[in-house]
């Protein structure tokens, strides 16, 4: 059994389950209808256990299993269809995008058939300014530095140097980001 960095044993115990259960309530809530910026935010509240700015943004459909260890940055916005596997724990720091169909995924499992149903996690940084295209994957404990852009269609397996452009599958550094005053 994984240890959650609280300490408490989580995976399997009825206290995850339920919390699992409440947050999934939660977004079908907020996933169903119309819902303004600020009732979107209000169920962001709800299923985060945390504040969150009435500068942040995410445009439903939203999907996240454990919102009570994702942090929204302020003037962040998060697009359409977007799932967050967040159990490991997820930041979205200050200004940051995520495009449409992005999914971060803290979660995963070992290689070794005998423990493949153990749950194990690492978390995710997106980086204050970082701009993820659409459909980008980011796994398990990769940080996106500050101002970096993921080209759409990418998969991050490690994490993205401050200032970088990366692209592909996996993702890798294609160049500086230009600022308008070097095109």
């Amino acid at each position: 059994m994984h240890t959650a960095p609280s300490g408490k044993d989580y995976v399997g115990s009825d206290e995850m389950y339920a919390v699992v259960q409440e947050t999934m309530r939660l977004c079908a809530e907020m996933n169903t209808g119309y819902h303004s910026e600020e009732e979107v935010r209000h169920y962001l509240r709800e299923i985060t256990q945390s504040e969150v700015d009435d500068t942040v943004r995410v445009f439903p459909p939203f999907n996240i299993n454990y919102g009570r260890s994702t942090r929204f940055g302020r003037d962040c916005f998060v697009n359409f269809g977007c799932t967050f596997l967040a159990i490991g724990g997820i930041t979205v720091e200050d200004g940051a995008f995520i495009g449409p169909h992005c999914v971060l995924a803290t979660e995963y499992h070992p290689e070794d058939p005998v423990r493949r149903h153990s749950l194990l996690t690492r978390p995710i940084v997106i980086g204050r300014n970082a701009w993820l295209g659409a459909d980008v994957k980011v796994l398990a404990g990769v940080t996106i530095g500050e101002n970096a852009i993921v080209a759409a269609g990418s998969v991050v397996t490690r994490d993205v140097p401050a200032g970088m452009v990366v692209a592909g599958s996996p993702a890798r550094v294609i160049r500086p980001i230009k600022t308008d005053d070097e095109r």
